[in-house]
């Protein structure tokens, strides 16, 4: 049942990236959650439901956000769960939508008789040449 309580909220995340619905993400957290995503700054602390409308409003036409290869693992209190995770969206003003493959982690602590998220780390590899640049070809 805590396996898949863990999938229903990882479920519940990519409809509301989809749906841009920033409260339902930020519902989803604790108030002290530490993420480190994509986006500056190096750090974010807590759900900032402003910045993330901020951030959907910075994309023209659809968000599409899913996840495959989904591991969980559970205790007691804590869980988390690693995927590869898609993105793809069209920035404001820009002539087509760009589309990458990332890497993330969800970690949970259970609350209350639920579980919300208190820390998600999101990563992009990069390669290691003269280039030094962001491996966005890179698909599963």
């Amino acid at each position: 049942m805590t396996e898949q309580r863990i999938r229903e909220l990882m479920a519940t995340r990519e409809a509301a990236m989809t749906a841009r619905d920033a409260t339902a993400l930020a519902a989803q957290y604790v108030p002290e959650a530490v993420a480190f995503t994509l986006a500056p700054p190096l750090v974010h602390h807590g759900e900032d439901v402003a910045a993330r409308e901020a951030w959907f409003a910075s994309f023209d036409g659809p968000i599409e956000y899913s996840t495959r290869d989904l591991a969980i693992t559970v205790g007691e209190d804590l869980a988390y769960c690693h995927a590869l995770t898609y993105l793809s969206a069209t920035p404001q003003g820009m002539p087509q939508k760009f589309e990458l493959w990332f890497r993330s982690t969800v970690c949970f602590r259970k609350r209350d008789g639920d579980w919300l998220i208190t820390h998600v780390h999101d990563s992009t590899p990069f390669y290691m040449d003269a280039t030094m640049s962001a491996a966005l070809d890179l698909k599963p």
